[in-house]
């Protein structure tokens, strides 16, 4: 029996309605339990102190409770290849920083896609870092660093916190603007590297302010710059490298919440809801102030903004990285 034209038309509007309702009651209904956020780092860390943070607001918004979840290890490839296999109901979230960019470089067997196997919900802060020497170190500005660097080379120790660590990340951008080639001490983390710089075992760390302000403050160490392409309001007579000769030198660690891919689009823009509210709180404002974070601008605390910034930091880091030859496994 052939259906009219009318009839037709009546059951797809129909269909559409349907469709509408049930998007806008999942959403309305989302969640009915807890909501997990993975941190792909250990507990006391800077992306973890964020996270519960973040994880306490949106427990307001949403009404149930944001549970931190850690599982470290494997430069955060192990919890966001956790994630990425979840199911896609919206209630295993991962907060993850730079290390969702460079990935997909360090581990040429990486069992999840970046780019297509998530749900993008926002971008969340930004955390500026700053280039450190130890207090005896010659040089006394970043103008007398750059020369020192080039005369010395590789009998410069540059510590970090191991592969695809943010402090190595920054290690490897800093040599390439300057054209020299250092030696690399790993460490655990960057609090025992802080401790070896400031005992004048080491030369030189780049880490974030969240881990060297106190030092910067106490004056244990010598600061030759911050990251970021423009000055940081509680470090204002400290220069940026880009002003210290280092053309063009800008890294920030940046943090963005991710789900696993095909997240209902309701259940997706519930949680970016709840995540643009959390960064309003009042309680994560002053927390941010404390990490030396800077909540992202709202519009790009979206999933687009997002997915676009970490396309743009997959085709920044992948041959600056390859460069060094440096894979993880």
């Amino acid at each position: 029996m052939k259906l009219s034209t009318s009839l037709r038309r009546l059951m797809l509007a129909a269909g559409l309605v349907t469709a509408t309702f049930a998007g806008t009651s999942m959403a309305q209904s989302f969640p009915t339990k807890p909501v997990t956020l993975v941190v792909p780092f250990a507990a006391g860390g800077p992306t973890d102190i964020l996270a519960r943070t973040l994880a306490n607001a949106m427990t307001k918004d949403l009404g149930q409770t944001v549970v931190v979840e850690n599982r470290a290890g494997a430069g955060g490839t192990i919890a966001s290849g956790a994630v990425a296999k979840a199911a896609p109901d919206g209630y295993t979230l991962l907060i993850h920083h730079n290390g969702m960019a460079t990935a997909p470089t360090l581990y040429r067997k990486l069992p999840f896609n970046a780019l297509t196997d998530f749900t993008y919900i926002g971008l969340v802060a930004d955390v500026p870092m700053t280039l450190l020497g130890r207090k005896d170190l010659p040089p006394n500005n970043m103008a007398e660093f750059i020369a020192y660097a080039k005369e010395q080379g590789n009998k410069i120790n540059l510590a970090n916190a191991g592969l695809g660590a943010v402090s190595q990340l920054c290690g490897t951008l800093l040599q390439q603007a300057l054209g020299v080639g250092f030696t690399a001490i790993p460490y655990s983390g960057t609090g025992p590297a802080m401790i070896a710089l400031v005992g004048g075992q080491l030369d030189v760390l780049c880490d974030q302010t969240t881990q060297t302000l106190a030092q910067i403050k106490a004056k244990t160490v010598k600061l030759y710059g911050v990251t970021s392409a423009e000055r940081l309001s509680y470090l204002p007579d400290t220069p940026t490298l880009r002003e210290g000769g280092l053309k063009d030198f800008e890294i920030v660690v940046w943090h963005g919440v991710y789900g696993p891919k095909n997240i209902p689009a309701p259940v997706a823009a519930r949680l970016n809801e709840a995540l643009k509210a959390a960064l309003k709180d009042p309680a994560v404002v002053a927390k941010a102030a404390d990490l030396g974070a800077v909540i992202v601008p709202e519009a790009k605390q979206t999933p687009e903004a997002l997915q676009a910034w970490v396309k743009d930091e997959i085709n920044k880091w992948a041959p600056l990285l390859k460069a060094a030859g440096q894979y993880a496994d």
